[in-house]
């Protein structure tokens, strides 16, 4: 039999550039909830993550008297992406921003505005109003949002460097909800979207990345895995396997059966 090399994919993979970073791994990986720095460390390794978001509200919780977080990372191998984790309204957020870059983590920031205490959600209005502000302050603004097609457009166009819809609630471990509305995100962004919050297990992160996104910040489902660090390690290679699989084109779907050997068309190539 002669076999046929298949064609090259389409799509020609690049750098994931976010404003004026590049970033090699596409995983973006958070700090909280671990039991202690030594498992964060690890799993933050494991993870290949090259961006760490560190929550400016939260650097001296559960770290030693005189410390804060920072003390346990290394900035020579992560990109600092301090977030404004626990805001309620546009000026927390703006305020906690503004001490991030002054205490010299970074003029990135991942901005979140939320709304309601029990699920979490976004606040669309002080959202996009605190996007603008920060965004003309001259910040790297990835901002959280909630996956209405409609606001992550509003912020594309308020000048946010990514828009980063949840999959699912924050800490829920849903996974991917709405594939539609992320999809109709992901198709009209002309910045990257990287899917935020709601991943619980390495398929999730997969399947974001098989729809399009260029990128996933999770934290809860590796912190929280029994064993994180081989968790991170599982989140690390669905994100590579799923940026292959949508970069390759998956085929089309088919209501019934087709033959994978069939009698006449291409040669060598199965699965026809």
């Amino acid at each position: 039999m002669t076999w046929i090399s298949p064609a090259q994919p389409k799509r020609d993979d690049k750098p994931l550039v976010v404003g004026p970073y590049s970033f090699s791994s596409r995983l973006f990986v958070g700090t909280g909830k671990y039991d202690d720095l030594q498992t964060m460390r690890d799993a933050l390794l494991a993870s290949g993550t090259d961006c760490v978001t560190v929550a400016v509200r939260r650097l001296s919780l559960g770290v030693p008297q005189g410390k804060t977080l920072l003390d346990y990372l290394d900035t020579k191998r992560y990109r600092l992406l301090p977030n404004t984790a626990g805001c309620f309204d546009a000026d927390s957020a703006i305020r906690t921003a503004r001490l991030g870059r002054e205490a010299g983590m970074s003029d990135l920031v991942k901005l979140e505005v939320l709304g309601d205490p029990d699920t979490l959600l976004p606040d669309p209005v002080g959202t996009l109003e605190a996007a603008k502000v920060l965004v003309k302050e001259g910040f790297t603004v990835l901002c959280y949002t909630s996956d209405d097609p409609v606001l992550a457009k509003r912020l594309e166009d308020a000048g946010c460097a990514a828009v980063m819809p949840a999959g699912a609630p924050i800490g829920s471990g849903l996974g991917i909800l709405n594939q539609n509305n992320l999809s109709i995100v992901i198709e009209r962004a002309r910045v990257p979207i990287l899917v935020d919050a709601g991943v619980g297990t390495a398929s999730d992160v997969a399947v974001a990345m098989e729809l399009g996104a260029d990128g996933v910040l999770l934290n809860t489902g590796i912190a929280l895995a029994k064993d994180p660090v081989r968790m991170a390690s599982a989140m690390k290679l669905a994100c590579e396997a799923g940026r292959l699989a949508w970069l390759a084109g998956r085929m089309g779907t088919r209501r019934f059966a087709s033959a994978s050997s069939p009698m006449q068309g291409r040669i060598g190539v199965a699965g026809e």
